[in-house]
């Protein structure tokens, strides 16, 4: 196990190099001086704008640049930011626990609608609701997520004023940030009576914005337990079970489901990844502020130092969780340590 891990590890190395270049470079693509949106409306004149670039290392060669950065890293220093002057660790830190309620909201949502479609479509195969699951798999993970959250607003927000347009929870609230997830800050806030409704609040926000981000992810989950469903209710032991007089729900939840979740568990991996890296569209649209919504700001200021760490982070996020999930099927699967098929 420990050279399966130390071989996968291995692999890391080189797509650790091409991220600190992308992270590195593409922000660099951008027109704009870096500078001048950091100041604002504050204008410096030519000697003085010299002296800050001098002073930041812009001035430098971009290999030069790179190696800096690089080398910053090597020491956990991500930089700080040009527009807040604050430590990028610091600002990280304070905004990532929204991008991870978020996701665990949406992925709570898709993985519970997601089995329950796909065994009752594989239960009920060729019949018009497993037609009907997979079609709605196919609309939902074919669906853009800035027009499915725009349609969502404007229905249920606007047209019939059930839930919030965005942020996490109402202005009239301002609950004490002990954890920093806002639904268990507020619950907190509640109990002890000090804001009285602020879970609900904190709630109601983060509805639409989960739906959203979960609806891709419900859809993947839905089609890939239907196909592993189908392909174990026609294993022998599942045919033996029922000859035996087992009940349909012992037969479905022990024999069939248990054994179809590996290749689920594979993809809920996956998207738990894409989900905590992938967060950019719905934050934006619902203004949630997380690392997705930090990351475009960031952009649009310029701020090189944010934007690299930004893009950084998500996609260690994703790589890290992708690890976890190969080194969880070796376990389940030991074919896959060995190099089997």
């Amino acid at each position: 196990m420990l050279g399966f891990l130390l071989k996968r590890l291995a692999t890391l190395v080189p797509t650790l190099v091409g991220i600190t270049l992308v992270a590195f470079g593409l922000i660099r693509l951008v027109p704009g001086d870096p500078i001048e949106v950091m100041m604002g409306e504050r204008r410096l004149d030519p000697e003085a704008h010299a002296a800050l670039v001098k002073r930041m290392g812009l001035d430098q060669p971009l290999p030069v640049q790179y190696a800096d950065y690089v080398g910053k890293l090597l020491h956990g220093d991500l930089g700080q930011s040009l527009v807040s002057r604050e430590p990028v660790v610091k600002e990280f830190a304070a905004l990532f626990p929204a991008t991870v309620e978020l996701a665990c909201a949406a992925l709570i949502f898709a993985v519970g609608f997601g089995l329950l479609l796909g065994v009752s479509a594989a239960l009920r195969r060729g019949s018009l609701l497993d037609q009907g699951v997979m079609g709605m798999a196919t609309v939902g993970y074919s669906m853009p997520i800035f027009w499915w959250g725009l349609i969502l607003i404007m229905f249920f927000s606007v047209n019939l004023g059930w839930t919030p347009v965005s942020g996490r929870i109402g202005i009239e609230y301002d609950p004490e940030r002990v954890t920093g997830f806002m639904l268990i800050d507020a619950w907190l806030s509640d109990a002890r009576g000090a804001e009285e409704g602020a879970f609900k609040s904190a709630l109601m926000h983060l509805i639409l914005p989960a739906l959203v981000l979960g609806t891709s992810t419900l859809a993947v989950v839905a089609r890939m337990t239907r196909s592993s469903m189908l392909e174990v209710l026609r294993e022998d032991y599942v045919r033996t079970a029922r000859a035996k007089g087992l009940s349909p729900a012992r037969v479905v939840i022990v024999h069939a489901l248990r054994n179809a979740l590996i290749p689920v568990l594979t993809v809920v991996g996956l998207q738990t990844g894409s989900l905590l890296a992938g967060a950019v569209l719905t934050e934006t649209i619902f203004s949630w502020p997380g690392i997705g919504k930090w990351l475009i700001d960031s952009i649009a200021r310029r701020d090189y130092p944010v934007v690299q760490a930004g893009i950084l982070i998500s996609a260690l996020t994703f790589i890290g969780v992708n690890l976890i999930v190969d080194v969880l099927y070796g376990v389940v699967n030991p074919r896959i340590r060995g190099g089997g098929h």
